[in-house]
């Protein structure tokens, strides 16, 4: 079965998914978040230890993002980045 952009499924193909690419924008709203610093969040450190961490050793974004859902979501919630948190339920919808 050949999966188009308008026909995918996660479970047959990632062809036509752009899970990487998906992740990569995640990771840069993450490093716009944790760059405030006129109100900080609680994530704060914590996303500066593991953006460090990533490039450091040269984890997949797409990895990282997914072990990091929750932590990321309450990161976003936190700074009202609604268009991240629709990016990242895509994310889990079809590359997690």
């Amino acid at each position: 079965m050949h999966c188009t952009a308008a026909n995918t499924d996660r479970y047959i193909s990632f062809e036509g998914i752009a899970c990487d690419e998906y992740a990569r924008r995640i990771c840069e709203v993450i490093r716009d978040c944790i760059a405030e610093t006129e109100r900080p969040s609680p994530w704060q450190s914590y996303f500066e230890r593991k953006m460090v961490e990533i490039d450091s050793i040269g984890q997949d974004e797409l990895f990282f993002v997914g072990s990091q859902v929750n932590y990321v979501r309450e990161l976003f919630q936190f700074y009202g980045r609604q268009d991240a948190l629709d990016l990242l339920d895509k994310i889990e919808d079809e590359c997690c």
